[in-house]
């Protein structure tokens, strides 16, 4: 658990935070959202003691820990992945020690009714639950369970971590966190270096985690499968939600709609007043009252609408010219850096209009296929593309390629050729950039607005094949909105290398998974692509069941009578057990919908305390559920192995 009291935080005069209080308890999982600059990054430092607040302070109970993931972080060098992912339990070796000499000084006390006792006492039993949940006898197996479901391969955990990128760093830095077991995690962008899998296996690990979380994400459905609590930073307030994302969004659509309301009822009632000012004030008789009217209003407490982010870059991509129906043939593909073979006899077609989605592990040849067929790289093999054939191409590192010493005005102007070259500050205002932004230097812009820049390039050089590689990267919710629907509306042919499935969802007619060196088609979005791989994994998992099935010894007809009864006897056990789990799972959600619809009342939630009783009646009906979730699903996946 963690709470934050009463904080505040300035910088140069503009407020960051003000007077802002907030409780993560154990078993929450919290996302923290609000347009760029809102504070959010500022606030995990803030929580993890990074940064000194103006006002108020951060409650931590004894003994409980934190574990941040940053965006940024050191590179690290000296130890291979195994050996600086086991670092992350340096910490389980100094509870032991601690405990041992706690041990010593309870033999030695010779008061067990004083205070000291007592105080030792209560610390041995929080470092013996936490040191308990960190489960030391099975250092090496979780160690490599958490690291490959990170994405790492066997072959990996004994290569050194200087020779990995910085994003497959910050994995190794995420898998410590994550094996330290603090009570608390803070997370800012955790999504930003994972691929699907990776993110798909973390969603199922931050969703039983028992201790509190706090999180930052651009990634709409990855905060949707995490959180079930939304935290809103706006103008140095903060809205709290009992709700994930997307419920969130709705939410604060209806309380903005209340405050709209709200300030123009205020509004008339304020211009009604000052009528009646302006009509009593000159008379003697009414004089008073006129006073009592002005001294009324000057009392009043304004309602404002909160002030939500409604700038967004605004473009379209344009017309491209027709090209032929075959737009690219890839045959026996192949590609290696030096003995690392990447790609290997791959092949590949795609037709004019197609827009297909290029996923598969980080590593797996994605990006190299993206820069073989945009003609950046050498291969083996056959890549040829269609009749004329445009190709626009967005790097994964685009941003980080545009020149540093020009202004924003200057790396348009560079590439604007014709009629466009009278319009260069229209086209910058539609991606953000407006009166002395456009003279900025791009060595000061923010990754957000490199990336803007970068698209704005993009769009001068008309092409019908586009081949974008991360473009998502660093842009906020709104601007990936814009984007997918431009490229949505594209009537061109597009190759889109993402892990951003939200991004993805309805988009592609086509998903090709790079993996094993090779290509493997599948129709339809990102979610039938999902799909398609769930059934493949269980169909592999029951194929291998019948196997083992088939290699044990048949029993005589009377042990096998005996045994089916048994059997049948414990199946209708399991078959209630879980009909109960499933009952009380409905009166339990029924009963968590009810306080939740109060909870969204605005008129109920204002006028409860802080410390009002609802809040305990939901914390506990949350606790329970989830209680009753684990026993479902423990008695289900027994039923479940019954009966295959």
């Amino acid at each position: 658990m963690i709470s934050a009291q009463q904080l505040s935080l300035h910088f140069g005069g503009q407020v960051i935070f003000e007077d802002i209080h907030f409780t993560i308890r154990d078993g929450e999982r919290v996302g923290l959202v609000g347009k760029n600059g809102a504070g959010k990054s500022t606030l995990l430092r803030i929580l993890n003691g990074d940064i000194e607040p103006d006002g108020g302070n951060i409650v931590l109970p004894k003994g409980d820990t934190i574990g941040f993931l940053r965006q940024e972080l050191s590179s690290m060098h000296g130890r291979s992945v195994f050996e600086e992912t086991v670092s992350a339990f340096d910490e389980a070796l100094a509870i032991q020690q601690r405990m041992e000499k706690i041990t010593t000084q309870l033999e030695q006390d010779t008061d067990p009714e004083s205070d000291a006792y007592i105080d030792l006492l209560n610390e041995m039993h929080e470092l013996s639950h936490h040191y308990e949940l960190m489960d030391v006898g099975s250092i090496d197996k979780q160690v490599e369970v958490v690291l490959t479901g990170l994405g790492f391969q066997q072959s990996d955990l004994d290569r050194q971590v200087e020779t990995f990128s910085g994003g497959w760093q910050m994995r190794i830095e995420l898998a410590k966190i994550l094996l330290r077991k603090p009570h608390v995690v803070l997370l800012d962008e955790p999504t930003n270096h994972l691929d699907i899998e990776s993110i798909q296996w973390l969603e199922q690990y931050l969703t039983t985690y028992p201790g509190a979380i706090l999180l930052v994400s651009h990634d709409r459905s990855f905060l949707d499968k995490v959180t079930n609590r939304t935290i809103e930073i706006v103008a140095g307030k903060i809205y709290d939600y009992p709700a994930n994302y997307s419920a969130f969004t709705e939410l604060r659509k209806e309380r903005i709609d209340q405050q709209s309301a709200a300030q123009r009822n205020q509004e008339k009632m304020i211009q009604h007043t000052e009528q009646l000012i302006e009509k009593f004030r000159a008379k003697a008789s009414k004089a008073k009252f006129a006073q009592s009217l002005i001294h009324k209003l000057d009392k009043m407490d304004k309602i404002e609408v909160d002030d939500e982010e409604t700038s967004s870059i605004s473009f379209h991509f344009p017309q491209p010219p027709r090209s032929g129906k075959l737009v690219l043939e890839v045959e026996q593909l192949g590609k290696s850096y030096g003995n690392n073979e990447v790609l290997r006899g791959l092949n590949l077609q795609l037709e004019r209009g197609e827009k297909i989605a290029l996923v598969g592990r980080n590593g797996e040849g994605k990006s190299t296929l993206s820069r073989i067929v945009a003609g950046k790289e050498s291969f083996t093999g056959t890549c040829r593309l269609g009749h004329n054939v445009t190709v626009g191409y967005y790097a994964q590192n685009q941003a980080d390629m545009l020149n540093g010493d020009e202004t924003v005005y200057e790396v348009i102007d560079g590439v604007a050729v014709g009629e466009i070259r009278t319009k260069i500050r229209n086209l910058l205002a539609a991606f953000l950039f407006r009166g002395d932004d456009i003279y900025k230097k791009v060595s000061v812009l923010s990754g957000g607005e490199k990336s803007r820049l970068a698209l704005c390039r993009m769009l001068l050089e008309p092409a019908n094949l586009l081949i974008m590689d991360e473009p998502t990267n660093h842009l906020d919710m709104r601007s990936k909105d814009v984007l997918k629907q431009a490229l949505m509306r594209f009537e061109g042919t597009i190759i889109l290398v993402s892990h951003d499935r939200d991004f993805l969802a309805g988009m592609t007619n086509k998903v090709v998974e790079v993996a094993n060196k090779v290509a493997k088609e599948y129709i339809g979005d990102i979610y039938d692509f999902i799909e398609a791989k769930n059934k493949t994994a269980t169909l592999a998992e029951k194929e291998v069941k019948a196997a083992s099935m088939q290699q044990k010894k048949p029993v005589d007809q009377k042990s096998d009578y005996q045994q089916k009864k048994v059997q049948s006897k414990e199946l209708r056990k399991i078959e209630r057990q879980v009909a109960q789990a499933e009952a009380s799972i409905s009166e339990l959600e029924a009963s968590i919908a009810k306080v939740e619809a109060q909870l969204k009342d605005p008129d109920f939630f204002k006028g409860l305390a802080h410390d009002a009783p609802i809040f305990a009646e939901y914390e506990t009906l949350k606790m329970d559920l989830e209680k009753k979730m684990e026993e479902w699903a423990q008695v289900s996946a027994e039923l479940e192995k019954m009966q295959a």
